[in-house]
């Protein structure tokens, strides 16, 4: 913007971010190479007015993100919540096999998927986190771009850019 001769604020290409960030997300999901069916999940810990929240996260085997999501809370309910988007997604195909860490939560929300038959009765459920590392290594690039903007000041706008970052993070797998 500068070599055209335009001064432009911060705050302006924030609001262009919170603006566009999840339109982006919304229309590029059409588009989306397929995943494969073995997941792994994970959460990490974004900083949201001074408190910390969740940001649940899946990739597959070959590092591709299937989806993501962000939550008040750690529990059953969250789980459950993101692997019913994740489940809903164009690009993604019901897992073979979901490698989780040892968080309590996933196992229950797991299993009412199943009950409700959203996940086949076969789908194994691994509670490994040395499989996991591919999906920590995708948080990197989370927590690359949010630390220097010191937290966000709301949920909303920190759900805005989140998904703002991640279709540009998505993106990147298409151009490859």
């Amino acid at each position: 913007m500068s070599e055209r001769g335009l001064e432009i604020s911060h705050t302006t290409i924030m609001r262009w971010v919170h603006e566009f960030g999840p339109e982006i997300d919304k229309r590029i999901r059409h588009f989306l190479k397929p995943t494969n069916d073995s997941w792994r999940t994970d959460e990490t810990y974004i900083k949201v007015k001074g408190q910390w929240k969740y940001l649940y996260g899946s990739v597959d085997s070959t590092g591709k993100t299937i989806d993501f999501i962000l939550s008040e809370n750690r529990d059953m309910q969250a789980a459950k919540r993101f692997f019913t988007k994740a489940l809903s997604s164009p690009h993604t195909q019901i897992p073979r096999v979901i490698t989780l860490d040892k968080s309590p939560a996933y196992p229950p929300a797991i299993q009412e998927l199943i009950n409700e038959k959203s996940l086949t009765k076969d789908t194994l459920i691994r509670q490994t986190k040395y499989l996991n590392n591919i999906v920590e290594q995708d948080h990197r690039f989370i927590k690359k771009i949010t630390k220097p903007m010191l937290g966000f000041k709301s949920f909303l706008t920190a759900d805005q850019t989140l998904k703002g970052i991640e279709a540009l993070h998505r993106n990147s797998y298409r151009l490859k």
